[in-house]
């Protein structure tokens, strides 16, 4: 790859990416891991070929016409691709790609994690023994659903929902779904295929929501929703936060409608509603899902793949615009 390509890196990517970004490419780094948007961001943008960045930085219909023309190829760290207008980018001729096929395990994994974490009633475990509350094994202490012979109801069965119900079969669940589509019966392996998401909910035992968030998803699980599942539901999103009504979740662990919730992401993160802090019930962690050294090299390596390919002059995978 000739070294006089430009590429300005926006995050702080781990040690392995960075290197064969400075391999490559000509580069300039964040060695501080500063959140560079707007006005920053394009200022920093001046006079590079290709920026590399991560779901942090926002690209809007604001942004993208903004970029100097010598930006050709936007590269996200990510599989979610909300931050970026795609249809300013097409406007303006932009390349974008993500990441997709490479996280699917990882955050598949912490889905699980999130499930059992909230059924079994994790947090007020560990705090009860981190605080010397813990008096000795009692016959009912800390009990919560079991999932062998429950439903798991799967919104989106992409690639990490497929890895959801894999990790559900081997727990005894069985699995049910909802997609844009039906999947073939050999990825589908026995799901019960729901066509509407309003009848998945009503099966929803429990409920991993592992869809791609767009504007008619916006707050999908609402009030409504949650009322047509089964009492004492768990809940988990390892997906978006944006797809929760918070208030109407909120409500419903406060009232027992949902016995659980697990959260890996929320909207406007890291700000955080204030009131999940005051329930026991809900287990979180800060998204995390594609947490694992293997996934985020293999995330910056499939970014770097397709830029790759877009200067040497061949099909550019994963592309987005």
């Amino acid at each position: 790859m000739p070294k006089d390509i430009k590429l300005l890196v926006t995050r702080q990517f781990p040690d392995d990416v960075l290197a064969r970004c400075e391999q490559d490419y000509t580069c300039s780094l964040n060695p501080d891991d500063a959140n560079w948007n707007g006005d920053d961001l394009l200022g920093r943008a001046a006079g590079h070929d290709a920026i590399l960045l991560s779901s942090n930085s926002k690209f809007s219909a604001d942004v993208i016409p903004r970029l100097p023309d010598s930006v050709k190829i936007l590269a996200t760290f990510s599989v979610g691709f909300e931050h970026i207008d795609i249809d300013a980018a097409k406007a303006k001729g932009l390349i974008v790609t993500n990441t997709p096929g490479v996280l699917s395990e990882a955050t598949a994994d912490i889905a699980f994690m999130l499930l059992l974490c909230a059924s079994r009633r994790a947090f007020e475990a560990d705090n009860m023994v981190r605080t010397g509350q813990w008096s000795g094994w009692t016959p009912t202490q800390l009990c919560g659903p079991g999932m062998q012979g429950k439903r798991l109801a799967i919104l989106g069965m992409g690639g990490i929902g497929r890895q959801v119900a894999q990790r559900g079969r081997a727990f005894g669940m069985t699995i049910h779904y909802h997609n844009r589509s039906r999947l073939p019966a050999d990825l589908e392996q026995g799901a019960v295929y729901h066509d509407t998401a309003d009848d998945l909910m009503a099966v929803a035992d429990f409920l991993s929501i592992n869809c791609p968030m767009s504007d008619d998803m916006v707050h999908f699980l609402n009030e409504d929703r949650i009322g047509r599942m089964p009492d004492g539901a768990v809940v988990v999103n390892s997906a978006r936060g944006g797809l929760v009504e918070d208030a109407a979740l909120i409500a419903a662990l406060k009232s027992g409608k949902v016995f659980a919730a697990g959260l890996d992401v929320f909207e406007g993160e890291p700000t955080v509603n204030p009131a999940y802090w005051a329930l026991d019930n809900v287990f979180m962690s800060p998204h995390i899902g594609s947490a694992t050294v293997e996934t985020r090299n293999a995330m910056g390596f499939t970014a770097l793949d397709s830029l790759d390919a877009y200067f040497a002059g061949n099909e550019v995978p994963n592309r987005l615009a």
